[in-house]
This record gives structure tokens, C-alpha cells and sequence, in this order.
């Protein structure tokens, strides 16, 4: 895959060499939005439906070191919709000064009674993907300086249909 002039660079550190075996986080595909995320895991885990999330270690640490860009972890679309796996806290948020180990709190969404979820190591779970990151100066204002159609309008306030 080509690397753009643009790309920014993100140290990676590899703490579980059997992702040398699996293959390191890499997209999958030529456009693919997000890195896969191995589960980096000594034995098959299994999640029961319904019962708390679980940290599951990705085997890599991270330094992006730049405060206009972030990372999230985000499901991989399939083990959500066909197996009921989600994440724990639905996005999870990498910051640029995070340096530890990343972790993927994983949970069996399916309700009590189905099969639990069978974790297999080196399997990927998860993707991250880098995000841009906007950091705006807070002013304190007593009044707006500009008003809109909608004004305070929230919850439904536009409608469900156009």
C-alpha cells in the first residue's frame, strides 16, 4: 500500500511477539479507515452474553505525540452484527500522550440463554482508527453572537421525517 506525503507517523511498540507470527495491526485492505487489532490473549476467552466487559490486551502500545490527532477503537463490523460482540464503553479514545499498553473492553451484547462468544488467540476483534482532533479556546460568553433556526430546539425538535 502507498503511504501519502500527508501520512503523520505514529510510533508503534510491539509488547507480545506472537503478533510477529499473526501479522502486525495493518489495514487490511488498500482503503480501508482503520488498523485491525489482534486479541492478544494466552487461551480461549469466553464472553457470556450479558455479563461485564472484559479487557482484552492488543499486544501493542502506541505514541502519537500530537495533539491534533487521536485514536479510536471501534468494533469490527462483522463480530458485532453476526456475533454480538461490542465494546465495553462503545468508542474507545486513545490520546496522543497515552504510551501503555492498548486494551479492548469487550462485551457480549446477545442476550442471556444464546451462545457466549469464543475469543480465540491472535484473533481481530477490534480496529483503530486515527481521527483528527480540533482543540478550540473556550470563550465565555454571556449571550451568543449568533442565533439560529433551531435556537434551543433539541430532542426531536426537527422532526423524524422531511
Amino acid at each position: 500500500m502507498s503511504v501519502p506525503s500527508f501520512a503523520p507517523h505514529v510510533e508503534v511498540k510491539i509488547l507480545d511477539p506472537r503478533l510477529h507470527e499473526w501479522g502486525l495491526p495493518r489495514y487490511q485492505t488498500e482503503m480501508a479507515a482503520a488498523l485491525d487489532m489482534h486479541a492478544c490473549v494466552n487461551d480461549p476467552l469466553i464472553l457470556h452474553p450479558q455479563q461485564p466487559a472484559v479487557l482484552i490486551p492488543t499486544g501493542i502500545a502506541v505514541y502519537i505525540g500530537d495533539p491534533h490527532i487521536a485514536a479510536v477503537l471501534l468494533p469490527r463490523s462483522g463480530m458485532g452484527h453476526k456475533k454480538g460482540l461490542v465494546l465495553g464503553n462503545l468508542v474507545g479514545l486513545i490520546d496522543a500522550d497515552y504510551t501503555a499498553q492498548i486494551m479492548i473492553s469487550a462485551w457480549n451484547r446477545s442476550a442471556v440463554g444464546t451462545d457466549p462468544i469464543i475469543i480465540t488467540p491472535g484473533e481481530r476483534i477490534a480496529q483503530m482508527m486515527f481521527v483528527p482532533v480540533v482543540r478550540p479556546v473556550l470563550q465565555v460568553v454571556d449571550e451568543f453572537s449568533g442565533t439560529t433556526e433551531r435556537g434551543g430546539g433539541g430532542f426531536g425538535s426537527t422532526g423524524a421525517k422531511s
